[in-house]
């Protein structure tokens, strides 16, 4: 038996003020995931019959997934996910041949994955790792191996979640040694992709340890996999390529209190193609340096920027409250309005 809360494994806040504009629908994902996907047809052997057209007509309700995850449209996302994934379990058990079987799979890994994926940035930190298990585990059954990669990719990410910083160390470091072998007989973007962004996981832990030296030689052999590729790319909904490692860049600098050194790259950055999650995931940890650096104006049109990117992100992200909360301080007795009006929304207004 796991020897943690159930708080501490959903990685709640300390703060009882945190906002929560979450629909039903998070709680009925959550209860998708609990216990076995199908237990009704497991135990009575009942399934019904799935054609090729129903297949499809999965295939093109999954095609909006990750874009809406990379949009963080999360309450549009949560219902659809729900149904799909319902769906897909479904179809598993009732296609009439292999070859189906092996494409509702495929379909249904992907989709554990981006369940991960939202989960895990909503603080659902123990449904993230139970969707992230199943779609390694599915990924596994039907020889996708670099989709078990990604499934672990999203594990790491729910254990700096969690900032269990050993164990998304410990999944990061197995992934990376097995992916080394991989690309230097097979060096597919794909699997490039993949070794990037479990070395870019490697430097946000390391710096969360405070391993500045072990931080930055992460960062510098994920910047060189990053110009092999020799562009942005988005294997696997990594979203890797030289931008990616330049805002990770950033985002180490502002864990190492580096606020300076933070700004100074920011100036290089032009996150404009990548998705607004990650330019709004960017834009925080910008405000958390200018916060340090005292720049009250310049941290609160990052966050006003980040709030329009992707609002649902943004007003519920650790972070963006914890600098809000700093900017109201250092404001004195006088804030000024807009400011007061996002502390406001975000739900830290003292």
């Amino acid at each position: 038996m796991l020897s943690v809360s159930v708080a501490e494994l959903r990685g709640a806040e300390d703060d009882a003020d945190a906002v929560d504009e979450r629909s039903e629908d998070f709680e009925l994902l959550r209860l998708m995931l609990t216990g076995h996907p199908a237990i009704w047809t497991v135990l009575t052997g009942e399934h019904s019959q799935v054609t090729e057209q129903q297949l499809n007509e999965l295939r093109e309700r999954h095609e909006q997934v990750w874009s809406m995850v990379h949009a963080s449209r999360y309450s549009e996302l949560a219902p659809i996910l729900r149904s799909l994934i319902s769906d897909l379990e479904a179809a598993v058990r009732g296609v009439a041949s292999d070859d189906l079987r092996r494409s509702a799979r495929e379909l249904l890994t992907d989709t554990y994955q981006a369940t991960a994926a939202i989960l895990a940035k909503l603080a659902e930190t123990d449904a993230a790792w139970v969707a992230a298990d199943r779609a390694a585990f599915i990924a596994e059954t039907i020889g996708a191996p670099l989709a078990v990669a990604a499934s672990l990719f999203r594990m790491a990410h729910t254990f700096l979640s969690l900032s269990q910083v050993t164990q998304a160390q410990e999944v990061a470091k197995a992934a990376v040694a097995a992916l080394e072998t991989r690309i230097s007989n097979q060096p597919e973007s794909e699997a490039l992709s993949l070794y990037g962004g479990f070395q870019l996981i490697l430097a946000v832990s390391a710096a969360r340890d405070n391993a500045r030296a072990q931080a930055y030689e992460h960062l510098a052999t994920a910047r060189t996999i990053a110009e092999r590729i020799g562009g942005d790319r988005n294997d696997y909904g990594t979203e890797f390529g030289p931008t990616n490692v330049t805002i990770h860049a950033v985002a180490i600098a502002v864990e190492l209190g580096d606020a300076g050194q933070a700004l100074d790259l920011a100036q290089e950055v032009d996150a404009s193609q990548l998705s607004p999650e990650r330019q709004a995931r960017y834009l925080i940890d910008l405000s958390q340096a200018q916060a340090m650096r005292r720049q009250i104006g310049e941290a609160l049109h990052s966050l006003q920027e980040a709030e329009r990117l992707t609002p649902e992100q943004t007003r519920t992200h650790r972070i963006a409250r914890a600098v809000t909360r700093d900017l109201i301080q250092l404001s004195g007795l006088h804030p000024r309005p807009e400011l007061r009006e996002l502390a406001e929304r975000f739900g830290v207004l003292p």
